[in-house]
């Protein structure tokens, strides 16, 4: 099946100061797919999604939209803040918390590219703010205070404000952050409804590698600033890459019941209060059948 370019990253270049912490690497984020980024801190993920947000200066490589469909490649630099606004958004870890302020009102402020000088808001805009609160799970704090929200509450919030934007591609630095596991299973079906339901095109950041491997069809494995492996998460997630990038022993299975790929990084205590059957034997069993 052939995809669709939404946003594309070409030989990109990213540092801060004299340092450079990506380098030359290269992902196109098409409609209708989801694309992870993973590796352990400091491997440039977070680095190379702001910078497909224009947040982050590009030293080298270029950014462009578009490109399929019909439609003409566009360097993002050359766009308006506001015509990229309603491109692109980015959900990213570092908002601080509005004081004196409603969760609708917070909610609303995705509707900002839309809007004209000091106009109310309107049909269209307000329909957008209750789908984005109701798809959240925040409709019912929608009069509350968002400085009294919790962290979790919060980050919620501000996921909602991103989907009233409404745009064809969706960026998002680590989203289940803060949250508990209701609502990091609930961001996580949200990410495929607007996939699969809507045709946006998604960037994500996660550190849960099973997080990952649940809702992405392309895997970028970072390390040092470098794209070590992209493809499937079965091509990707496998226990030689991830124990060559993370530093540390890691066993991939595949879950007999669901078909999912399972990640267990082996520590020391890794053992400790498993019994072993004949089909599951612990893990310094596996170990020592590993390495004989």
């Amino acid at each position: 099946m052939t995809r669709s370019p939404a946003l594309s990253g070409e030989q990109l270049v990213l540092g801060y100061g004299r340092s450079t912490v990506v380098h030359g690497a290269s992902l196109t984020l098409e409609a209708g797919h989801v694309t992870a980024l993973v590796g352990p801190n400091g491997s440039g993920k977070s680095t190379l999604l702001r910078s497909l947000a224009r947040l982050h200066r590009i030293d080298g490589g270029h950014v462009t939209l578009g490109g399929g469909d019909g439609q003409p490649e566009r360097p993002v630099s050359l766009l308006s803040a506001r015509r990229f606004a309603r491109e692109v958004t980015l959900f990213s870890q570092s908002r601080p918390t509005p004081e004196g302020l409603t969760v609708s009102e917070v909610v609303a402020f995705g509707r900002h590219p839309y809007r004209r000088g000091f106009a109310g808001l309107s049909a269209q805009d307000r329909h957008a703010i209750e789908h984005a609160m109701s798809a959240t799970g925040v409709q019912d704090m929608a009069d509350r205070a968002a400085g009294e929200l919790s962290g979790g509450e919060m980050q919620r919030v501000w996921l909602a404000t991103c989907l009233a934007q409404n745009t064809r591609v969706v960026l998002l630095d680590e989203p289940t952050n803060h949250l508990d596991l209701r609502y990091q299973i609930e961001t996580l079906d949200l990410i495929r409804d607007l996939v699969e339901d809507h045709g946006v095109a998604v960037g994500v950041v996660l550190h849960d590698l099973d997080h990952a491997a649940r809702i992405a069809d392309t895997l970028l494995l970072l390390s040092a600033g470098r794209i070590r492996a992209a493809g499937a998460p079965a091509q990707v997630l496998t226990t030689e890459n991830l124990s060559e990038v993370y530093g540390i022993r890691v066993e991939v299975t595949e879950d007999p019941r669901t078909g999912r790929l399972r990640t267990d990084p082996v520590g020391r205590h890794t053992a400790r209060g498993r019994s072993a059957t004949p089909d599951h034997p612990n893990q310094e069993e596996q170990s020592r059948g590993n390495h004989p």
